[in-house]
């Protein structure tokens, strides 16, 4: 999937609220769907974003979101079954969509079956949501390495970096490109971030928002 994702997600409690923020940093447009009003209001106050109020098991909710048009579609409330009926009825009226699943535990392989996708918010947190709704351009090793983000990162047409050398990226401090485009050769000072190519990067949480930006725009 490249940049730009027209992004549907059901629930906007903490896991969703933060998710949506990143990707609308990130420049996707994002749509949300909440069924508790109080949080409605509180999110159409707070930021930019299209809030829909009602239930994302309700196919017409669904409709009224736009999943026609929808790249993707993010089911993150805190009840499993609630997101698997989302993610079920959404593939019912967009075939194509990508569908993304919270879950309330850590095996997967039974949800699969249904769905493009899980996150286990609670071990992963909302970066990890956010770069499987994204898709295949960033993918975190978060259960190997903790805290420390380990990413598959491709680099975008037109982002800051893109085109140029490592030394003359100012990357911020806890930064590392590990590979080459090719990914059989460590990175060195004069290894050119192509666009369109995926590199190994490890980065501290505290600095990922600004080396994603440097990456992908």
């Amino acid at each position: 999937m490249t940049s730009d994702l027209d992004v549907i997600i059901a629930g906007c409690g903490r896991v969703g609220s933060q998710t949506a923020k990143l990707l609308v940093d990130r420049g996707h447009d994002v749509t949300i769907i909440e069924r508790d009003e109080g949080t409605v209001s509180e999110i159409a106050d707070e930021w930019m974003a299209t809030v829909i109020s009602g239930d994302a098991t309700n196919p017409g909710i669904i409709e009224q979101a736009g999943i026609e048009q929808a790249d993707v579609i993010a089911a993150l409330t805190g009840e499993t079954g609630l997101n698997l009926a989302v993610c079920l009825a959404a593939s019912e009226l967009a075939p194509e969509v990508r569908t993304v699943a919270r879950i309330d535990r850590a095996a997967s392989e039974d949800y699969t079956r249904f769905v493009d996708a899980v996150i286990f918010p609670e071990r992963a947190g909302a970066r990890m949501a956010a770069n499987e709704i994204v898709g295949s351009s960033v993918q975190t090793l978060a259960d190997v390495t903790g805290s420390l983000d380990i990413m598959l990162v491709r680099v975008a047409e037109g982002a800051p970096a893109a085109g140029k050398q490592l030394t003359d990226v100012q990357f911020p401090t806890g930064t590392m490109i590990v590979s080459d485009e090719d990914g059989n050769r460590i990175a060195r000072p004069d290894t050119t971030l192509k666009a369109g190519f995926r590199y190994v990067v490890a980065v501290e949480p505290d600095v990922a928002d600004e080396v994603m930006n440097l990456l992908q725009g």
